[in-house]
């Protein structure tokens, strides 16, 4: 058990930045503390159990964050032998937050759209192969990984790898995607912020609205009028169509970490995902 004598997130801030104090939030996940420096400025001490999650955030802020300044937490501190950053913190109440169906629901969609499209705009490359075989590979992975827990059925092994194949054999715009994007990872204040960067890769670009087609848009569709909009370029059709293919990943993720997790809430979302896909 870590005691905060020997918590490497209190010795990085308080190398950093001093005497600090934390501030109990029970938003957070266990592995982030939020702190206050003497001058009453905040931030976030976040340690990873996985290195290359913790390889991949700090490569994401150091390397992307240019695209995003005012939009995302700064790095002032890190200690790489065990995999803790210290950030700056972003103002502002996380999105998951309002409530559903408020005008504060519809802009929160509208600001995610504009500032996600800086990103993909600076950074896309258009129509490669590439992109969609290394997706294709990773579907299969997951495919089997269900199949061996019995997660599947034959038909829903088979038509998930028809998704596949059909990543496989489409070209399309890559993009820096930030891979879990959705309110809970958003924060409405003075400006819009967002954090949680550690599945941050270059991927398909219309792959990074996934997560919001199949866990809110569907139920809200203005939602999805909004967030384009600010987006500046809708889908057309045969993107429409991809993002179809990509439930399929949102599926089987969500069945095989829901198995593994005892997580009933994602196992649930899986099946239902699975079943839109019939």
């Amino acid at each position: 058990m870590i005691t905060p004598s020997d918590d490497p997130r209190l010795s990085l801030a308080r190398g950093a930045l001093g005497a600090v104090r934390i501030v109990h939030d029970p938003t957070l996940p266990p592995r982030v503390l939020r702190l206050v420096d003497a001058d009453g400025n905040e931030f976030f001490a976040k340690q990873h159990s996985k290195r290359d999650r913790y390889i991949r955030e700090l490569h994401a802020y150091l390397t992307w964050g240019a695209h995003l300044i005012g939009h995302v937490p700064r790095v002032v501190g890190r200690q790489d032998r065990t995999c803790t950053l210290l950030l700056t913190a972003v103002r502002g109440v996380r999105a998951d937050t309002v409530a559903p169906g408020s005008p504060e629901e519809e802009r929160a969609h509208y600001e995610a759209g504009r500032v996600l499209g800086k990103l993909h705009h600076a950074t896309s490359v258009p129509r490669t192969g590439a992109v969609g075989t290394e997706l294709a590979r990773r579907l299969r992975d997951w495919i089997a990984r269900a199949d061996r827990a019995g997660l599947i059925s034959t038909a829903e092994r088979d038509r998930m790898g028809h998704s596949a194949d059909v990543l496989a054999n489409t070209l399309m715009d890559s993009a820096v995607c930030h891979l879990d994007y959705q309110p809970r990872n958003w924060l409405l204040g003075d400006a819009f912020g967002m954090c949680d960067f550690e599945h941050m890769r270059r991927d398909a670009r219309i792959r990074d609205f996934a997560r919001l087609e199949f866990r809110r848009w569907q139920a809200a569709p203005y939602l999805r009028t909004a967030f384009f909009a600010g987006y500046g370029t809708p889908l057309n059709d045969t993107e429409q169509r991809l993002l179809e293919s990509f439930g399929a990943i949102e599926a089987v993720t969500a069945l095989v970490r829901g198995h593994e997790q005892d997580d009933l809430a994602l196992s649930a979302h899986g099946r239902t995902v699975l079943a839109r896909l019939a």
